[in-house]
């Protein structure tokens, strides 16, 4: 590895680190106002909704730089959401419970990365601008 491609690899690991100590501390502080299936369903749900804005943009306009992406995509939204954290929740609860949050759980993620989607289609089309 070249001194040049050394120095990349960590200035991007270190912002990875950066987006994920800030992406765990929302995560953290979420959990206390909302604890248990509420908060990791807001934290999963909003993630989703981030994650697709961040990768429709990198698809439609292409404006935000690389590292930009990786603080936000790899660093922040990857220790923001919580999959581990989702799953052991829907096994601790009634079976009806734990049923309907991994259910529910999905499909409001699906339709929060289409939202995602469509709020870059809409800017897109605006011309970036959100005056309408």
């Amino acid at each position: 590895m070249q001194r040049r491609d050394w120095v990349y690899a960590l200035e991007t690991g270190l912002l990875i680190a950066v987006g994920g100590a800030a992406g765990a501390n929302l995560r953290y502080a979420i959990g206390t106002v909302l604890p248990g299936l509420q908060g990791t369903l807001v934290a999963n749900v909003t993630g989703s909704f981030l994650l697709g804005v961040l990768l429709y943009e990198a698809l439609y306009t292409d404006l935000l730089a690389e590292k930009t992406r990786v603080v936000f995509g790899t660093g922040f939204l990857s220790s923001y959401t919580t999959y581990s954290t989702f799953a052991v929740e829907s096994t601790t609860v009634p079976l009806w419970l734990g049923f309907l949050n991994v259910v529910g759980s999905y499909a409001l993620g699906i339709v929060a990365v289409l939202a995602g989607r469509r709020l870059v289609v809409a800017f897109t089309e605006t011309g970036g601008s959100t005056d309408g």
